[in-house]
């Protein structure tokens, strides 16, 4: 990366799908259709070269912000040290009267989470999705009268294009898709986390347990989106760049989900994904997989040693590339409800949607620069 792309993200450019170079000063929604590709809405954003030095300080610091967000550890252990150090100061009382509320409020992230929409509409996620930047791509619509199950391929380091595209408004999920409502699924452990848990619920989140996938899926009249990345943490130990391998071959419990709700399979891949960080050699069989497979079992979540970019200089340091992102979204698989499918029903969709994967990657990856003899690989 080279200090002159920083004047690429003031002007907040539009990237050409084709060649994925920047091609005007707007930012832009796309809907791809059978017939091409067309703009849904486009904004100016030009920014005088007076505001430049500002404006660089803005986003590196909503991006570093949102960064350590997706990543959460740092934010944990604030949130934590927060909740205690308060009870042995005079505001005592503050993390009483949250930890009354919080016991009183435990199961809401079960029950679909409690979202709050200036939180999700913020500036900070704009400055993020323009950092990247990153762009939500439609190719079919979603019937607002059913509710969907989708599947965000790959998982990448921080997942980055799932929060910014189902935890945020920073891509216009609500106009690509109107009348949906998406639900971000997140491991558990982290909505047992005082504050912290807040912040996961006001953007969509919720925990990643089948109680309540079955409570968003069961809502009537629909509209609801139950997004879940389904490599997980471990897949996040393949996640570098020019790496196309996703964790699904054995996957199979979101298929299962969606036949007992009779909720349409909508398979997502994210081109760009796993270009933001590069990370430490650690092929499987090595002593450091080995280290990090075991952490996992133990703690439930991984640890990739990804590295990347600093603040002021390009060689080394933990934010991620300023490389675009383009999360494009599939068309819907047709499910029949069946209360207890048999594994043969449900390895017969899995391999459907395997299929519809392969299809959707291969039909765009020449478009977001992926060589063409570059293919998925399911482990």
């Amino acid at each position: 990366m080279v200090p002159g792309a920083t004047l690429q993200l003031l002007v907040q450019p539009t990237w050409d799908h084709c060649s994925g170079s920047p091609r005007g000063q707007s930012h832009q929604l796309l809907y791809v259709s059978n017939t091409g590709i067309s703009n849904t809405g486009i904004s100016n954003t030009g920014r005088c070269s007076c505001g430049i030095s500002q404006m660089s300080r803005k986003v590196t610091e909503s991006v570093t912000s949102a960064t350590s967000m997706t990543n959460s550890q740092p934010y944990l252990k604030c949130c934590i040290a927060l909740f205690i150090g308060l009870f042995f100061t005079r505001l005592w009382l503050v993390s009483v009267l949250y930890a009354t509320w919080w016991l009183l409020d435990w199961d809401k992230p079960s029950k679909g989470g409690r979202r709050i929409h200036c939180i999700r509409n913020s500036v900070i996620w704009r400055y993020m999705r323009d950092y990247f930047p990153a762009t939500l791509v439609k190719t079919a619509e979603l019937d607002p009268s059913k509710n969907y199950v989708v599947g965000f391929h790959p998982h990448g380091v921080l997942v980055a294009g799932a929060f910014l595209n189902f935890c945020t408004e920073a891509t216009g999920f609500s106009q690509l898709f109107p009348g949906m409502t998406p639900h971000m699924m997140m491991l558990t452990l982290w909505f047992r986390v005082p504050f912290f848990r807040d912040i996961l619920l006001s953007g969509g989140l919720v925990p990643s347990d089948k109680d309540t996938a079955s409570y968003v899926l069961r809502r009537r009249g629909g509209g609801n989106v139950l997004a879940i990345a389904v490599g997980g943490a471990q897949e996040a130990l393949d996640a570098r760049p020019g790496a196309f391998t996703l964790l699904l071959k054995n996957r199979k419990g979101f298929v299962r989900l969606a036949i007992e709700h009779g909720a349409p399979l909508v398979p997502v891949f994210s081109f760009g994904e796993n270009e933001l960080f590069d990370q430490v050699d650690n092929p499987k069989g090595s002593w450091l997989r080995r280290t990090q497979h075991r952490l996992q079992q133990i703690m439930g979540i991984s640890l990739p040693l990804f590295h990347a970019r600093g603040m002021f200089q390009y060689s080394f340091g933990l934010l991620p590339y300023r490389r675009p992102i383009f999360t494009v979204v599939g068309k819907p698989i047709k499910v029949e409800k069946k209360h207890n499918p048999s594994q043969e029903e449900v390895d017969r969709l899995h391999q459907t949607y395997i299929e519809e994967l392969c299809k959707l990657f291969e039909e765009h990856k020449t478009k977001y620069n992926v060589p063409e003899d570059r293919h998925l690989e399911f482990i």
